[in-house]
């Protein structure tokens, strides 16, 4: 079986509000049935995750952000070691890092995709101004991902 070679995975909890950014992108990714794209989503981000990293074209890592800019951000993401490998979430930074200490090579391109939240308590539902937010990041995700 040939892996696709671009993999999304959306981080956060659907029960704390805008937190769940990252899992309905993931769901609404799904209903699109993008070729060669492959979805995964979390509550957080595990080490585990190196390994559905490996022979990868890109990865996207998709998640809710407190601050930053509206609606969305889509930065480049490096590996670096820091302090998350210890504490209960782990960065995408700090996955990239563990891919290239397991596998010995850089970590495949990967990115962020911020999506801007404003309501994070336990119960909350999304917020309509984080739902507009999502709408404009999966607009742009969708557009880059059917480039060849």
């Amino acid at each position: 079986m040939t892996r696709a070679s671009r993999l999304i995975i959306g981080i956060g909890n659907p029960s704390r509000g805008d937190d769940a950014l990252g899992p309905r992108a993931i769901d609404r990714l799904e209903a699109l049935n993008l070729p060669d794209v492959e979805l995964l989503t979390d509550f957080q981000l595990q080490v585990e995750y190196l390994l559905d990293m490996e022979a990868r074209k890109e990865v996207v890592f998709i998640d809710a952000s407190a601050s930053g800019e509206e609606a969305f951000q889509f930065a480049p993401v490096t590996a670096l070691a820091d302090q998350s490998y210890s504490s209960h979430a782990l960065t995408p930074a700090a996955v990239l890092a563990a891919y290239e200490r397991h596998y010995g090579q850089a970590a495949p391109p990967a990115y962020v995709l911020a999506i801007r939240g404003y309501e994070f308590e336990l119960g909350e539902e999304l917020s309509k101004r984080a739902a507009l937010n999502l709408e404009a990041a999966l607009a742009f995700l969708a557009g880059r991902l059917t480039l060849p």
